[in-house]
């Protein structure tokens, strides 16, 4: 079972929650938890990226509602796994990365960025892994919607993006190969180009500002915290920066194929 999770603090999570429920075949089960078809939708009050607490439900993965915020308000569609390479400053633990499903945000990606035409505002981006919640023992995805209140409350992109999750929900694919990333941006286009036009799907993305932080302990998170198995790791080489070397030498203890974009 998935559970959707929407925050009653954030109004386009609202937004997004609101249409699934008066568009789908919903069941209040009980106090703000719903059943729609086989999966759960639960609003919750606090804010999205301290529900720690969501380990209590048994489910086999998170998908959290949400609006995006960025400093420019570029419109945009984006989609992130959790987790701190560093200091926990909005949720979760310091040094602790949550669960991956890369083949749920591979599909609900390609799936999205075939409905383009009818998004022309919008970039259609990943983006690299932050923020809580971490704790969680099953894989938590974030589906945003930014990146100001005009965005949030956009009826055309809450439908598309809700009606995009919902069908790749119903029919979960799984990709051919599975990697994580290091280096490039907080929005990183050549791994989001390789996740639409290629084979692979990707976990966990550590962008370049963080790579000081990937140590053994990251990088093994990095891998072994994604419910598909990793068998590459793929380095955007020009955006590695001065820890090129570094993580040259940590790479070369893993054996797992090595792959410069």
């Amino acid at each position: 079972m998935i559970l959707l999770v929407a925050s009653k603090l954030d109004i386009c999570a609202k937004n997004m929650a609101n249409y699934i429920i008066e568009n789908y075949n919903s069941e209040l089960i009980k106090d703000n938890l719903y059943k729609i078809d086989n999966l759960h939708l639960i609003l919750i009050e606090e804010e999205a990226l301290y529900a720690e607490w969501l380990e209590q439900f048994d489910v086999d993965a998170y998908v959290f509602l949400s609006k995006h915020r960025s400093e420019k308000n570029i419109p945009a569609l984006t989609s992130h796994f959790t987790g701190n390479f560093n200091k926990a400053e909005f949720g979760g633990n310091d040094k602790e990365l949550a669960y991956t499903f890369p083949s749920l945000q591979k599909y609900y990606m390609i799936n999205l960025y075939e409905k383009r035409d009818k998004l022309k505002d919008y970039q259609i981006v990943i983006e690299a892994t932050h923020h809580g919640p971490t704790s969680l023992s099953k894989p938590s995805l974030f589906i945003e919607i930014g990146s100001s209140i005009e965005q949030w409350n956009d009826r055309n992109a809450i439908e598309i993006v809700c009606d995009t999750l919902i069908q790749t929900l119903r029919d979960i694919r799984y990709a051919r190969k599975v990697a994580i990333g290091l280096g490039g941006t907080h929005y990183p286009l050549k791994f989001n180009k390789l996740l639409l036009e290629s084979e692979c799907a990707l976990g966990h993305i550590a962008p370049k500002y963080a790579l000081e932080f990937v140590d053994k302990h990251i990088l093994d998170q990095m891998i072994d915290k994604s419910i598909e198995k990793i068998d590459n790791i793929i380095l955007d080489w020009k955006g590695l920066g001065r820890e090129k070397e570094r993580l040259k030498d940590l790479l070369s203890s893993y054996n797992l194929e090595i792959t410069r974009v």
